[in-house]
């Protein structure tokens, strides 16, 4: 399991900014008043060259278990998982069977190696995989995509998206994992405006399962310049 991305920041720092910076900052944060909880799981890299951390499945569901205990609501897993065992995909499976049974909702990026298929992550029906896009919803080269990605993913900016560094300075950015994060705020924005809602209903309003998809490998735009998919939670007229 890797650090998802195809830029040189450490995406734990841009998942932060991008959910709780604040509004009248260069890259104003989607829901500047949520509280974060962060866990991390990958090793800091002694060298400067190495780009990529990196962590275990088992670090990785160890964590999902803890977040979920620690009282979390939604989980935002901007990484990538390469190589899993079977009981590794198993364990990860149990933890995100626990996340469901809790009522807390799994965003995770869709990973940027380019290809067709799905992970242990990806294909658990729970989870929201999130492909990056551009500005006019086309998917970015590097990400993956994939039956399951179609079927319970969405779409999300992912190119050339502009946030902060560690030290709050401009850096632009671009991956699946930097698109994750828009998902995330925006559960988080529309579970805020409407704190009674089950998690099942957040997660079916903002992935529009109510509405039969087609059979493809390129998941739904979360977003057409606007939130107004989010609106059936009031019990209205959905319009795009």
């Amino acid at each position: 399991m890797h650090e998802d991305q195809y830029h040189s920041l450490p995406t734990w720092n841009v998942c932060g900014w991008d959910l709780c910076a604040k509004r009248g900052s260069i890259a104003p944060a989607l829901c500047p008043n949520c509280t974060l909880l962060t866990y991390p799981i990958f090793a800091e890299t002694a060298s400067e060259s190495i780009q990529v951390a990196s962590a275990t499945p088992e670090d990785l569901t160890t964590a999902i278990f803890a977040c979920v205990e620690a009282g979390a609501c939604i989980l935002n897993l901007s990484l990538a998982l390469t190589q899993c065992s079977s009981k590794g995909q198993r364990g990860l499976g149990d933890a995100l069977d626990h996340a469901a049974r809790r009522g807390v909702i799994v965003v995770a990026a869709a990973g940027n190696q380019g290809t067709v298929g799905s992970t242990a992550i990806t294909r658990h029906p729970w989870v929201i995989p999130v492909v990056a896009c551009d500005l006019k919803g086309r998917p970015i080269r590097e990400s993956n995509l994939g039956r399951s990605i179609g079927r319970g993913g969405l779409r999300a900016p992912g190119d050339g998206i502009t946030s902060l560094g560690a030290r709050g300075e401009p850096v632009t950015l671009g991956g699946t994992s930097v698109a994750a994060p828009f998902v995330t705020g925006a559960i988080a924005l529309v579970w805020s405006e409407f704190p009674t809602a089950t998690a099942a209903e957040v997660k079916a309003a903002v992935t529009q399962s109510f509405i039969r998809r087609r059979a493809t490998v390129t998941p739904r735009c979360w977003m057409h310049g606007r939130l107004t998919h989010l609106w059936p939670l009031q019990g209205g007229t959905c319009h795009e």
